[in-house]
């Protein structure tokens, strides 16, 4: 897809689905730098910290593999055996070293593009074997950039080198006068430390490079405008896609529904499935507003709301479906319901002037015209709740 148009086209930021599209394939952001310098780095941390133990183990493994008894030299197909078990012990040794790099290498692969498998990508690619995208790579931006990181590596090592044998001169040069193990010691010891410093030099190169890869991956994703329209329009066809975005249109509908709740003077509930929230100002003209209605789930959470605002919840299911299906969201109430939404609104404001001592109001008997009775589904019914 982002083949088809060239680099000055590329303008626009990559789409989600483009990204996704791209981690299918095996595609992320990949420094190789990153998981070498911190396998070194591993490495070298641990035979600073456990590299004497670790020496004698293997000292001992290997002297132990030269000592023969009288039954071993008697019995020859036993030495199969006992160097298996030799080889068994020496990777025991080293085992702590392993573990530590493997998991430095895989945290580290993950520093600039975040962790990917992808069967795609350990398949086949037969465009690798085109020559003409071989010299490309060859002599292109990319093989330049290894250039430089190569011969900044070199160089890093070069100096580190240099470095550490100016600093050490004196006491390589007094290791030709000490005993064997003393001067394998040592020389292990500076060796480790220069590896170290070497290694820790070598975090400024790959976090360049983690940094070049992700720049070169966002400028790799990048499409032109034709592409994201292209996308767009084959995103909203996918049902998939218009379902999500249906459910999150009701999802924000209903969020703001229930932010009005506390703005309502009255909710009008079908206790089961429906509720309608009203506003009205006796000091205007006008008649009450419904500002807010749900089915189910969202009428539930719109009585749960209005009874922590302290909104009056009135139960009347004819009045709360004819009102449901007659009037939209930020309408007046149609005119043949205005008697029987007046005795409820009536009725609520009765009860918020209500005072200790006085006799509370009844509830009304709420009516509503038979050409304005729905059942459940929005059918007009008769009298005897027949579809009409």
């Amino acid at each position: 897809m982002a083949g088809d148009s060239s680099e000055e086209d590329r303008t626009e930021e990559p789409t989600a689905r483009r990204l996704e599209r791209a981690r299918e394939d095996g595609e992320a952001a990949r420094s190789t730098e990153m998981p070498a310098a911190a396998v070194v780095i591993a490495a070298a941390s641990v035979m600073v910290l456990w590299g004497g133990t670790l020496a004698s183990d293997l000292k001992s493994t290997f002297a132990a593999g030269f000592v023969f008894d009288r039954k071993t030299l008697s019995s020859v197909e036993m030495i199969p055996a006992i160097f298996a078990e030799r080889i068994a012990e020496g990777f025991l040794a080293i085992m702590p070293v392993l573990l530590v790099t493997m998991v430095a290498a895989i945290l580290a692969s993950g520093v600039a593009g975040g962790y990917l498998f992808s069967m795609k990508s350990a398949g086949p690619n037969f465009e690798k074997l085109n020559p003409m995208a071989g010299l490309q790579r060859m002599f292109g931006v990319k093989a330049l950039v290894e250039l430089f990181k190569t011969i900044v590596k070199f160089s890093v090592v070069f100096c580190v080198v240099a470095w550490m044998v100016d600093d050490k001169i004196i006491a390589l040069t007094r290791l030709g006068s000490v005993a064997l193990e003393p001067a394998l010691g040592a020389a292990g010891e500076i060796l480790v430390n220069a590896t170290l410093v070497m290694a820790l030099s070598l975090l400024l190169i790959a976090a360049f490079d983690v940094f070049y890869q992700k720049h070169t991956f966002a400028k790799r994703m990048r499409m032109s405008k034709q592409e994201v329209r292209d996308e767009m329009k084959q995103m909203e066809g996918n049902p998939e896609v218009k379902a999500q975005i249906k459910r999150r249109q009701r999802e924000i509908s209903s969020t703001r529904m229930i932010e009005k709740i506390k703005d309502a003077d009255v909710i009008i509930t079908n206790p089961d499935h429906f509720a309608v929230a009203l506003a009205y100002d006796p000091a205007g003209d006008g008649a009450p507003l419904l500002i807010a209605k749900g089915l189910d789930e969202v009428a539930f959470r719109m009585m749960e709301e209005a009874r922590k605002c302290g909104v009056h919840v009135f139960p009347a299911p004819p009045l709360a479906r004819a009102l449901y299906f007659t009037t939209k969201i930020g309408e007046t109430i149609p005119d043949k319901l205005f008697y029987a939404t007046a005795q409820v609104i009536a009725y609520v404001f009765g009860l918020n002037s209500f005072e200790p001592g006085m006799s509370q109001p009844l509830p009304p008997q709420v009516e509503v015209p038979d050409d304005l009775m729905f059942n459940s589904v929005g059918e007009r019914v008769n009298i005897s709740g027949e579809a009409a």
